[in-house]
């Protein structure tokens, strides 16, 4: 079994951030935050009773019931990732691809990090069997595996893993002992709601999974570094609550108090914060189809995105064209389009992906423009396609491609 070599070329240390909202801040959001800016004390760990009500409220509008008991709140989910790892122990395991940040977690530990296969149809959620097979090899060789982490609305795929596979995941890494841990920061940022079904795996067993959502998916900018973590309301999950909170108290992981005020406001989900949020997923799902477009008219390969701010792109097909550029791995692959299109490019290797699979994950917010002017107005547009500093970028993007057919 092959275990994830956490040093070489491009590193995933290195890697990149979330994709960005890339859209001016609501005032609103910025009125409560300026006047919680005075305010001398600090949040507690763990976050104050106002953020955590309001996740509670969050998460029962979802359909989970949650006491604030079974919920804290820190500075961004990597710090409740990390947490949660210390507090599980043994291996931890990942689908391939994954969100760049959460193999750091387990790496700064020092714990053994192991990547499953996703089914076809979607990432962020591991095959059953392959999950099975890995297990299995894991303990022949006298590892640990303890901790899966999944994401039912994927980044780097953009994909939305549906409930029957969710289910089967489920079910094999229950029945081997794994403790769950659903990463729901892309939850709120599916494209066509009555198109594509999500369902969370906390929803399928709320007393065997930890939520984890980290607000700037869809609420707050990535500046305002905020997260949220729900809890089994059981003995297992109130120690586990206990232990993590240990970890993050001797992190000094807290909120900070402006931005634990913002948090609050938008998780209460009042007109201006949904209104936002529904326009800026129209927006972002109207460029990520665009680009998808531009991709497969191109020959390259990737699943049409289905949730958040990204595409995740296989230009395999591509390869001779590429290697005419000296391009033979996703690092190169990384290096010529970042340079090509002017915008951030990561590779696959990012994101848990072999780095000799030509795959690279674009994000939706470097189409928006360069000023606030130009991203309010792409917010608003009628056609965002047609403002011309949209539509040139798109149209770069679709020349790079096409000339690498």
């Amino acid at each position: 079994m092959r275990r994830t070599d956490p040093e070489g070329h491009g590193p995933v240390r290195y890697g990149p951030p979330l994709p960005a909202q890339g859209l001016p801040v609501l005032p609103a959001l910025a009125a409560v935050l300026s006047a919680a800016a005075d305010r001398p004390h600090p949040v507690p760990l763990g976050g104050d009773p106002a953020l955590l009500d309001a996740a509670c409220g969050y998460w029962e509008r979802r359909g989970l019931a949650t006491t604030r008991d079974r919920v804290l709140a820190a500075p961004g989910a990597p710090a409740l990732l990390l947490a949660l790892t210390a507090a599980i122990g043994g291996d931890v395991l990942l689908p391939r691809p994954c969100a760049a940040w959460w193999e750091p977690q387990a790496r700064a530990l020092g714990r053994s990090v192991f990547h499953v296969a996703t089914p076809a149809e979607c990432g962020g959620v591991p095959d059953p069997y392959a999950l099975l097979e890995t297990v299995r090899r894991i303990r022949a060789e006298g590892g640990d595996p303890r901790l899966l982490v999944l994401c039912v609305a994927d980044d780097p795929t953009a994909t939305v893993a549906p409930p029957e596979l969710v289910h089967e995941a489920m079910e094999a890494a229950l029945g081997e002992g794994l403790q769950l841990v659903s990463d729901e920061t892309w939850r709120d940022t599916v494209h066509d709601p009555h198109d594509t079904v999500l369902l969370s795996p906390a929803e399928m067993l709320p007393d065997r999974v930890t939520v984890v959502s980290d607000l700037a998916g869809a609420f707050l900018p990535a500046g305002w570094p905020a997260a949220v973590a729900r809890f089994p309301a059981n003995e297992n999950g109130a120690g586990l609550r206990d232990r993590v909170l240990d970890v993050l108290t001797a992190l000094g992981a807290r909120v900070a108090t402006p931005v634990a005020a913002a948090a609050a406001h938008a998780l209460d989900e009042p007109e201006p914060v949904t209104e936002r949020l529904a326009a800026a997923v129209r927006l972002h799902a109207r460029l990520a189809d665009a680009a998808h477009r531009a991709v497969v008219a191109a020959g390259a390969l990737a699943l049409p995105p289905r949730a958040g701010r990204h595409l995740y792109a296989d230009l395999a097909p591509l390869g001779p064209a590429l290697a005419g550029y000296g391009v033979g791995d996703a690092q190169e692959l990384e290096d010529f389009l970042t340079d090509r299109l002017g915008m951030p490019a990561p590779g696959g290797h990012r994101f848990g992906d072999d780095l000799g699979a030509l795959r690279v994950r674009l994000s939706t917010d470097a189409f928006l423009g360069t000023t606030d002017a130009e991203r309010a107005q792409a917010l608003t547009a009628p056609d965002p396609l047609e403002l011309p500093h949209v539509a040139r970028v798109l149209a770069l993007l679709g020349t790079a491609f096409e000339d690498l057919r």
